[in-house]
């Protein structure tokens, strides 16, 4: 049994079959979906697991029980990578009751067509659960990144059950060479990043807690150097600048974007800009680009005028930045177009809903191929953006 203090016990999968989570993020590593056992007088069981993995994670509960039987099933969040196998559950231990908030019961009716009024206990903000030595403390996450969301914080062992937040992209039986900030925060800008404000709200609540352990319901548990967790959660939450530098988005048909946006790469670096990271939205992974927009405070896309609007790629990318909550950058336009270009003034009203935005007085206009004149805007952008 994989044991993270004396009376949890994880019990959660790990899924190599997954290719792209939720429908549309690539997971090369596969995923985990995480729960856990507490043993205590009375036992309860955080969360269940998606409903491919039912026997697997029946398995390793009945394991971690030893011949005893679960007095609760906690239900924090109503995805079905969580919540698919509660009728199995409840099936099976007659007579356990759940514990979840009341737009969660609702959701269970609606995905399982039950709601078990008969055995449930509805838990809000500050609705405690005594289990012996263990008291579990309820914390209202609502849009993190559901409305229904729970978190759990255990006073015993001072563990903090964080549903969906602090998770991250991988099977744990995978080593992630990248370290856990690379796919959590890709995880979060792709899933969470829309709701900082209220990931930012549940964050002041835990920073009330003294908290020791963090077991999320994606990615690893969280026991050292919390600080350095808690501190990135900040920054992502607030839509702060993670990484000083400037990030370089493109789309390019012949490859004249593609050459004004190497040479404005070669100027930012001969200009001192600390990192320059370019991405052809065409080719790299979506999500992975958008995580980038947020990391950094600076950013240029460039792009070519296309029926009249822009690139596809480049509209789906603003578009989706858009929908999240991207905030607070600088932002650089260059533009190509054989004979009407219009991809920057598109790019610029896309963006104009994005709070706190602010445009570079240097733009760079191609007019198909790079001039001497392109390259002097080049070379001024990449002045403005070092700026």
């Amino acid at each position: 049994m994989n044991r993270i203090t004396d009376d949890i016990v994880y019990i959660g999968v790990n899924d190599h079959d997954l290719d792209l989570f939720e429908g549309q993020y690539i997971v090369p590593n596969g995923m985990a979906y995480n729960s856990y056992v507490i043993l205590d007088e009375k036992i309860a069981v955080m969360d269940t697991v998606d409903k491919h993995f039912g026997e697997e994670w029946l398995s390793g509960l009945e394991e971690a029980l030893s011949g005893r039987l679960p007095d609760y099933l906690v239900v924090q969040h109503m995805e079905p990578d969580h919540s698919a196998n509660i009728s199995r559950f409840m099936d099976k231990y007659p007579a356990a009751v759940i514990v979840a908030s009341a737009k969660a019961f609702t959701m269970m009716k609606n995905f399982y067509g039950q709601e078990y009024a008969d055995r449930r206990i509805v838990a809000a903000e500050g609705t405690e659960l005594p289990l012996g030595v263990h008291t579990l403390q309820f914390i209202a996450a609502p849009m993190v990144h559901w409305p229904e969301v729970l978190m759990t914080y255990d006073r015993a062992d001072k563990v903090l059950f964080s549903a969906d937040a602090f998770g991250k992209f991988g099977a744990l039986d995978v080593e992630d060479p990248e370290g856990w900030a690379c796919e959590a925060r890709r995880y979060y800008f792709g899933i969470v990043g829309k709701y900082g404000a209220q990931a930012q709200a549940v964050l002041k609540k835990a920073s009330a807690l003294d908290i020791r352990v963090i077991c999320p319901l994606h990615g690893p548990v969280l026991q050292e150097d919390l600080p350095y967790y808690l501190n990135l959660y900040n920054i992502w939450t607030t839509y702060g600048v993670e990484t000083e530098g400037v990030a370089v988005f493109y789309t390019s048909v012949y490859g004249n974007t593609e050459k004004a946006v190497r040479l404005l790469e070669e100027k930012l670096r001969e200009k001192g800009c600390p990192k320059v990271a370019v991405s052809d939205l065409a080719r790299d992974d979506m999500a992975e680009c958008v995580e980038d927009a947020f990391r950094y405070g600076k950013v240029v896309l460039a792009t070519t005028t296309y029926n009249a609007d822009i690139f596809p790629f480049m509209r789906t990318f603003i578009e989706t930045l858009s929908e999240h909550g991207w905030r607070g950058r600088k932002v650089g336009l260059m533009e190509n177009g054989s004979w009407a270009p219009t991809a920057a003034k598109v790019m610029k009203s896309m963006l104009e809903g994005c709070k706190d935005t602010a445009f570079a007085e240097t733009q760079v206009r191609i007019l198909s191929s790079l001039s001497e004149e392109n390259i002097a805007q080049v070379d001024a952008l990449a002045d403005e953006m070092m700026k």
